[in-house]
């Protein structure tokens, strides 16, 4: 399989790595808009470079895009124009409206199509899934989820990065739809840039907590953070009638206990995402592999990709307000 990978940052690399492991790519194109970035990627994983979409396109199998926000929607349409089975990593697109358009152009494309929402190929977080679905935790009666971010990002991400929601949250968004099978209906949020005097310059938070309602009456609550000193901490807890179960509960976690007797984590603690997410990064791409060549449906598609932005353009305005938003005021 020829696949073209557009970015050599520092996802693009891990994903070229990956894929070259699943045994079924033996050819990898790179086009990066810093050229030499991209022959330093294709030099340590033994691929070409491209000079242009065009050339990085040609007789390709497979597009994997890994490239700034601003650049997914050309590439993808470029792709998907193509008939080229497409994976891209989150989001769509920086705005909800031309998410919806993107979204609108795959689907009249029928192109396959993957979204880069690594969470769904976690083993906890796709075991919870089952436990959910198969009826074994009862009713769902609530949810709590937690992003901890170890440490603040450059000035020059937070400028970029559309803020809290739109970032650091999103993947919680999405998860929290995967694992319930629910529409999120109203949000409410309250958030601080203390002590983080550059959030508030971009007028963006470093500190939140969100309380949610799914479509069916589920409360669900949700806390966010730049900066944990322990490490990256993202867990989640489902509360059922027949049973209470936990994802990132365990030795690794970053988090400790001032219970008399009570051991810390063997650690050592999480510190960044690319630790935290190492076996869902690989399965996420596998799973690609399969879905570029027709074996199975895509695992996350442009529709979840709109429906979490959805949710991070409610909080927003939840914030921005000081109000409880509907998802129904939502539109583009």
């Amino acid at each position: 399989m020829r696949v073209t990978l557009f970015g050599a940052g520092r996802i693009g690399p891990l994903h070229a790595r990956t894929l070259l492991m699943t045994g079924a790519v033996d050819q990898l194109v790179i086009m990066d808009v810093v050229p030499e970035r991209a022959a330093a990627a294709a030099q340590a994983l033994g691929g070409s470079v491209a000079a242009s979409v065009d050339e990085a396109l040609a007789a390709a199998d497979a597009a994997v895009i890994c490239a700034s926000t601003d650049d997914h929607p050309g590439l993808i349409r470029a792709a998907i124009g193509r008939g080229i089975p497409t994976f891209c990593e989150k989001p769509l697109a920086a705005s909800l409206a031309e998410s919806i358009a993107v979204r609108r152009d795959i689907e009249a494309a029928g192109v396959p199509f993957q979204l880069g929402f690594q969470r769904r190929f976690d083993p906890a977080y796709v075991e919870a899934r089952r436990l959910i679905e198969s009826g074994a935790m009862g009713d769902i009666h609530a949810l709590s989820l937690r992003s901890h971010d170890p440490e603040p990002a450059s000035e020059e991400f937070i400028a970029s990065s559309g803020g809290m929601f739109r970032d650091l949250s999103i993947h919680d968004l999405d998860i929290l739809r995967f694992l319930s099978g629910r529409e999120v209906d109203e949000v409410y949020v309250i958030g601080s840039a203390k002590g983080f005097p550059v959030y508030e310059k971009y007028d963006d938070l470093a500190n939140a907590v969100a309380v949610m309602r799914l479509d069916d009456g589920t409360p669900v609550a949700l806390t966010w953070t730049r900066h944990d000193p322990l490490g990256h901490d993202v867990r989640t807890e489902v509360f059922g009638s027949r049973d209470s179960v936990s994802v990132g509960l365990g030795p690794r976690m970053p988090l400790r206990s001032v219970e008399p007797g009570v051991p810390p984590p063997a650690g050592p603690p999480w510190h960044i995402f690319l630790d935290r997410w190492d076996d869902a990064y690989r399965d996420e791409l596998t799973a690609f592999v399969d879905v570029a060549r027709g074996a199975r449906l895509s695992p996350c598609t442009a529709r979840d990709g709109v429906e979490a932005l959805r949710i991070a353009e409610a909080l927003t305005v939840s914030a921005a307000e000081h109000r409880p938003v509907r998802l129904a005021e939502i539109t583009a």
